[in-house]
């Protein structure tokens, strides 16, 4: 008797434990991001009606779980996402993480970037489109996301625009976000990672905008201070100045301040 309450307490599946069937089998997996500093992600898992139930939700309440919701003050880089769920009486399977990745470049609650990744769950995948996993029981995923600044209102306040792109396993930029697949079979008990690396350089958002120089970039003009688009057409010698998020007034970005005329 002793024996099986140590079973039913220490041991390392049973029906009581969060992500474990009543069969003990696990029916959950780990999701973790290794990111650059001042980042971080928040997740929606999305669940639908697992294969062959014909039932439903009514109007799809609690059929998302959210993780790292306050991201800012309350971030844990491994979140436990269940399989299957079950809402007013419907077996549901898991279906897809979508993954916000948020990076902050000031201190006010406005000075941050945003951009998106996905985790596709499907019943049966063809194996080209399948993630893989090593002897660890971990599979990852990449991407790179990059920072693109541009000035907004009339005080030409600099703001940054947070662009991820996926990467190959050569840590290639491809087309789209990041992304993975994998099927319901594949997950229980194991590790998928998302693996982010920053740009070393940043750009401007909109092209014509910015003349690029040997010490940063310089924001044209415009018509004047107050055209909010400011293309340059052409107009190299006329530049304004901004304002930084922490409220520096600049000639040059990142630098601020030049340190000697240049001729673009």
């Amino acid at each position: 008797m002793k024996r099986v309450i140590q079973s039913l307490i220490f041991g390392s599946c049973t029906a009581l434990t969060v992500g474990c069937s009543a069969t003990g089998k696990t029916d959950s997996f780990t999701f973790t991001a290794d990111l650059p500093p001042s980042f971080a992600y928040k997740a929606v898992a999305t669940y639908i009606p697992a294969k062959g139930e014909t039932c439903s939700v009514p109007g799809g309440k609690n059929t998302q779980v959210s993780f790292n919701r306050e991201w800012r003050t309350e971030y844990k880089a491994d979140a436990e996402i269940l399989l299957y769920r079950t809402v007013s009486g419907c077996p549901l399977a898991l279906y897809s993480v979508k993954l916000d990745i948020n990076a902050t470049y000031g201190k006010t609650w406005g000075d941050f970037g945003s951009d998106f990744a996905n985790v596709a769950v499907r019943e049966t995948l063809l194996e080209t489109s399948k993630g893989t996993f090593n002897a660890a029981g971990e599979s990852e995923f990449s991407g790179q996301c990059q920072w693109l600044f541009r000035t907004s209102g009339k005080p030409r306040i600099l703001r940054k625009i947070l662009d991820c792109k996926n990467t190959d396993a050569q840590g290639v930029v491809t087309k789209g976000h990041p992304f993975s697949a994998y099927t319901l079979d594949q997950l229980p008990g194991k590790t998928v990672r998302l693996k982010i690396k920053l740009a070393d350089e940043e750009e401007p958002y909109m092209g014509d905008t910015w003349v690029k120089v040997p010490n940063g970039w310089k924001r044209c003009m415009g018509d004047n201070f107050e055209d909010q688009d400011a293309f340059c057409f052409g107009n190299y010698t006329d530049f304004s100045t901004f304002r930084m998020p922490d409220g520096r007034h600049c000639t040059i970005y990142p630098g601020c301040t030049e340190n000697k005329e240049v001729t673009p």
